[in-house]
């Protein structure tokens, strides 16, 4: 039986609504299952909470293995393998994309979210979203002026093909762990929450079942979040603003039957209300996504089709998170206490760090063109 009406099909404009429908109908019962307030599905977070539980940072609050970070990587890898795109390739500037990679998840934590995290924030009624997709849509839009003027960070090379096993290969080892959790040493890794977000999930084998989905879809629609704002701000191309469309309206309609609708800008759930630092936040997160070429959903569904270099983003994130917690530069949610409001936000080092990184980020968009 030929794949290629199916193919087709996941590339046409109802293929896109498709894949970002499930996405915010999954993320939704995933809530609703277990997984944070509004919080369904979030990869900067997610990745954050696996580099707590392999140790890499000691915020007991969020260790955790998450099978949907395995998930996109394995089922990208399954759909890359059946429709013959599995291309094991690598070269293009890892120093560069590693380092974007840790700027990128700095300024996810600043925000507490990533670009799907924002998106399913919005459907769930947290407006402090709204400043943050607007901070994402500055990042990018600077990032596309770059573009425009020559950024390139040169092409990918065709490698061995074990090389492009790698990290579907560390992420299924990481199922092992999830599955097994094993302890190493007495008070060593492998890590897991008793209590905060990272002690939030759904049963393992449905998030990794629903992931698997989600990477599977993702794979053959290209769906990226960046991606569909980029399209629209340079060349005026909707194609993927409709899968973002759908994942917001989908989620929202989900939330609204699950009584996981609430409205409101402080307090919110793993949220802070500080606008500055969720806007800037996101503004760094935005343009590190653009010159590495991909929100961290699109990076993690590359890896798992042989791309080296997505694979070396990813792991930038990974130690990003771990350098986000060790010297505290990630951002505390708003809580109440004994009926007041705190409003959470950034320490004066996460300040220091999300500056920075948009300074390193402007510098590498300036550096590295091809045209002055």
């Amino acid at each position: 039986m030929s794949v290629k009406p199916f193919s087709r099909f996941l590339a046409s404009k109802w293929g896109i609504v498709i894949i970002g429908s499930v996405i915010g109908i999954i993320a939704s019962i995933l809530q609703k299952l277990g997984n944070p307030p509004n919080m369904g599905i979030c990869v900067a977070c997610f990745q954050r909470d696996i580099a707590g539980a392999l140790g890499l940072h000691r915020a007991s609050v969020v260790q955790y293995i998450r099978p949907e970070i395995l998930g996109f990587v394995l089922g990208s890898m399954v759909a890359a393998f059946i429709f013959r795109e599995f291309k094991a390739r690598t070269g293009s500037a890892p120093i560069v994309r590693f380092v974007l990679g840790i700027f990128a998840m700095i300024g996810a934590l600043t925000f507490l979210g990533c670009p799907w995290r924002a998106l399913l924030r919005l459907a769930g009624g947290d407006l402090n979203a709204i400043v943050g997709l607007i901070g994402l849509t500055i990042g990018i839009t600077i990032g596309d002026q770059f573009l425009k003027y020559g950024y390139n960070l040169g092409r990918s090379y065709k490698t061995y093909f074990s090389a492009g096993l790698i990290m579907p290969v560390i992420m299924a080892g990481l199922l092992f762990l999830a599955i097994f959790s094993p302890k190493f040493t007495t008070n060593g890794a492998i890590f897991f929450s008793t209590k905060g977000p990272g002690a939030l999930h759904a049963p393992l084998i449905i998030s990794l079942g629903a992931s698997l989905i989600i990477g599977f879809l993702s794979q053959r629609t290209r769906f990226c979040t960046m991606g569909s704002i980029r399209d629209v701000l340079l060349i005026g191309d909707p194609h993927f603003i409709r899968g973002i469309i759908a994942l917001i309206i989908s989620a929202f309609l989900v939330n609204l039957m699950l009584g996981q609708v609430n409205f409101g800008i402080t307090a919110q759930p793993i949220a802070h209300s500080n606008h500055l630092w969720n806007l800037l936040g996101m503004v760094l997160a935005g343009l590190a996504f653009v010159l590495a070429g991909g929100c961290p959903g699109r990076q993690l569904v590359l890896s798992g089709e042989g791309d080296g270099d997505a694979s070396v983003f990813v792991l930038g994130m990974v130690t990003g998170a771990a350098f986000a917690h060790n010297f505290g530069l990630a951002a505390k949610p708003d809580k109440i206490l004994n009926g007041v409001v705190y409003v959470g936000g950034v320490s004066s080092a996460g300040m220091a760090a999300v500056i920075i990184g948009i300074l390193v980020c402007v510098i590498i968009g300036f550096t590295m063109r091809e045209k002055i």
